[in-house]
């Protein structure tokens, strides 16, 4: 969404205040030159709105991506206890 600025408007208005013709213009025109400039860095509420999008996705497929993660640990860490109690477990055992 972008503004406009009314710098005839400024202009009679600078005018109408006393300030000289020559002066008004050249206030008015840099103003409308300022404000052009600037409202290509300026966020609008439809631009955060696609970035808000953007970054809950990414978080989705970070969570996923992490989730995926702890169960590999998990199932790693699994085999290794099952792998050790395994290796101890004739150590454990009486024999006959």
């Amino acid at each position: 969404m972008e503004t406009t600025f009314d710098s005839l408007g400024y202009f009679d208005k600078l005018k109408q205040a006393g300030v000289p013709e020559a002066q008004a213009k050249v206030q008015a025109e840099a103003l409308k030159d300022v404000l052009d400039t600037s409202q290509h860095y300026l966020a609008t509420k439809r631009d955060l709105e696609a970035t808000k999008q953007e970054l809950q996705r990414d978080i989705k497929e970070l969570e996923y991506r992490l989730m995926l993660k702890l169960g590999g640990i998990a199932v790693a860490t699994a085999g290794i206890c099952t792998a050790i109690i395994l290796g101890l477990l004739p150590m454990l055992l009486p024999t006959t």
